[in-house]
């Protein structure tokens, strides 16, 4: 396998092709819009730029990784000598399903077919295909260059070899893989998620400001970012879908997105790609002043 095929060039989807092109194996970024690649490669550059300056690889290193990599804006041109397909486009189902079903048609018939989803179901993604064994989740976390951790969740029909394949190639690419079963929000978000959810309460309820729950946080559960600037890191719009998927999934009240979320996420505020959330990012990507709140 040396062909790797990658779906959406933002944050996630140009992270998990620089891993790739790192490692030497030759990938293709697939993404409809031409300005979001040169978006996505100015992104990787200057994230290997930064690999350089501290001396982690070098300038050879840097231009060998861009040369592995070769845009597309046709999913169809992008994919034909795919051995392996990771989508990491937006985090919304319809438009998943709608990607495996032309993933499925385009793609060799031995082509595993992997998503990145963080809570989405790999049975329902898998079942728009006509080879639901060779579908399965590699979930990466953010930033992907860094981070060593990848969710490898298995669907109801994922087959044996499949997921040991995908577990041997995780580790070639120097992370960690952790193998899990496909229920909402695997095992990640599905913590994770209630945490942020019930800081946002705990502001929403006036028991502490956002600084103040995010220093509790770090400085008595050694968190390396408080639970409030994590959820603005994330986007406060992926955390509200991710909530959702829980509570549709497990219909369990304690899932359910606390209002200031969904109000906030209403009128835009998102968090560091919208430049306000729980702090104000007007002037910097740091969270350094608390942005205004509303109930």
């Amino acid at each position: 396998m040396k062909n790797i095929a990658v779906i959406g060039s933002g944050t996630m989807g140009n992270g998990i092709a620089h891993t790739f092109a790192q490692f030497g194996f030759q990938v293709q970024l697939i993404d409809i819009s031409e300005a979001n690649l040169v978006r996505g490669i100015a992104t990787i550059t200057k994230n290997l730029d930064r690999m350089v300056a501290k001396e982690k690889i070098s300038e050879a290193d840097k231009n060998k990784t861009l040369n592995n990599i070769t845009t597309y804006t046709s999913i169809k041109e992008g994919v034909q000598y795919a051995s392996l397909v990771v989508e990491a486009a937006t985090e919304n189902v319809d438009l998943k399903l709608q990607i495996f079903k032309e993933l499925d048609e385009v793609c060799p018939e031995d082509t595993i077919l992997a998503t990145n989803t963080s809570s989405i179901s790999i049975t329902q993604i898998a079942a728009v295909t006509n080879r639901p064994t060779q579908v399965i989740g590699m979930h990466f976390m953010n930033p992907v260059p860094i981070m060593k951790l990848v969710e490898i969740i298995r669907g109801y029909n994922t087959s044996d070899e499949v997921m040991s394949f995908i577990v041997d190639l995780t580790k070639k690419i120097n992370k960690i893989p952790v193998e899990v079963n496909d229920y909402p929000g695997f095992v990640a978000n599905r913590i994770l998620m209630p945490m942020i959810n019930e800081s946002v309460e705990t502001l929403y309820n006036d028991v502490a400001g956002v600084k103040e729950i995010d220093t509790v946080m770090m400085l008595g559960m050694a968190h390396p970012m408080g639970p409030l600037q994590l959820a603005d890191f994330i986007g406060l719009d992926v955390c509200l879908s991710i909530l959702n998927v829980l509570y549709d999934g497990f219909k369990n009240p304690k899932y359910a997105p606390c209002p200031l979320l969904v109000n906030m996420v209403r009128a835009g505020k998102l968090g560091i790609k919208s430049g306000e959330g729980f702090y104000d990012y007007s002037e910097s990507r740091k969270a350094e002043k608390v942005a205004k709140q509303f109930a």
